[in-house]
């Protein structure tokens, strides 16, 4: 139910002292299958998600997050998230908790098991690369997808960017790729397919110590490509990268800046107009309207009781919110996007 927090991978901002920001090291290369599996578990507040962005063709949307977090108060945990927007009109939601001994990594097969039958991330992302999300809680919820193709995923260097005293690591392991599968609310079992997105963030601290906000998008056809994770320090510099795919030739794409309309954007509060990010190298800046979503949805929505909503308010510095919509983009594509951070 917490799991959400650490996807945005620096969403949030504690402090408004000014941070250096230092890129990874080396040239970009092809993710491997290390990349995929956990990563060292270096600091107390270390935590890592894996996140895929699932919208299929006849109009549902599902989101999706597996994480290892440090929850204050209550040490490490698992966290498995599942939201379901216009499930035959409706939107569904549900987060779980686990102990962090439950998640077992199969270096030799590429998977991530998460308990045999109830979460699974199995397979090296790519082609043939399966995600199980089985679980009841007000609800019977179930997702069963498996990529019948994908974009190979690309990273600069180590991907890994220095945020003042801090670590972020970021891996687009699929930019886009075609899935088929079930997915069921309750007994309503539906069979879809579509196109999904999926990445893969790290960090040694709480996300409050990264950033202010974060923006994600994808294109709903492989070429031309755009696809990527871009976040904003709280005195607005830019981490995270895109990938750009046109003619066949995919390549990382660093963003340089992020406007609002005609104006810098800080990522202070949300869009009020049309984003748009410009990247180094000459991949062609992307623009889309993002001021009108089709969702609004909050953190808080996959916490119980009073005293932990309170608790996470506190913690994240007001209510965060997930903005999330569809839009025209400047390349002639459909653009999935999300804006996430604290409520203006």
């Amino acid at each position: 139910m917490f799991a959400t927090i650490i996807v945005l991978a620096g969403l949030l901002a504690s402090s408004a002292l000014a941070v250096d920001v230092v890129p990874p090291k080396g040239a970009e290369r092809t993710l491997t299958a290390g990349d995929f599996m956990p990563h060292a578990n270096t600091t107390k507040e270390f935590n890592e998600t894996w996140s895929y962005q699932f919208v299929f063709d006849n109009g549902t949307r599902a989101f999706i997050n597996f994480s290892t977090l440090y929850i204050p108060g209550s040490g490490k945990k698992l966290g498995c998230d599942l939201g379901f927007w216009n499930f035959k009109g409706k939107t569904h939601t549900v987060g779980r908790q686990y102990p962090p001994e439950r998640m077992q990594a199969d270096k030799a097969k590429s998977t991530i098991i998460i308990k045999s039958g109830e979460y699974i991330l199995g397979n090296k992302p790519g082609k043939g690369h399966r995600v199980l999300f089985s679980t009841e809680k007000d609800g019977k919820f179930f997702l069963d997808v498996t990529f019948e193709s994908a974009v190979q995923g690309k990273v600069p260097g180590d991907g890994v960017w220095a945020i003042g005293k801090q670590k972020f690591g970021q891996y687009i392991h699929i930019p886009y790729g075609r899935v088929s599968g079930k997915i069921a609310y309750n007994d309503d079992t539906l069979s879809v397919k579509g196109y999904a997105y999926m990445d893969q963030t790290w960090q040694t601290a709480q996300a409050t110590e990264m950033a202010s906000r974060s923006v994600n998008f994808s294109t709903n056809a492989r070429e031309p490509l755009y696809a990527g994770r871009v976040s904003l320090t709280e005195d607005g510099k830019i981490f995270g990268y895109a990938i750009y795919n046109n003619a066949g030739a995919t390549k990382v794409a660093m963003p340089t800046q992020v406007k609002d309309g005609d104006s810098g954007y800080s990522g202070k509060k949300f869009p009020k107009g049309s984003l748009s990010i410009e990247f180094r190298d000459n991949v062609p800046a992307l623009s889309f309207a993002a001021n009108k979503p089709l969702q609004k949805a909050s953190l808080l929505d996959k916490v119980d009781g009073w005293f932990a909503k309170k608790a996470m308010k506190i913690a994240a510095g007001g209510e965060v919110l997930f903005y999330r919509g569809r839009s025209d983009g400047n390349n002639g594509k459909k653009i999935d996007w999300a804006v996430t951070g604290v409520k203006d």
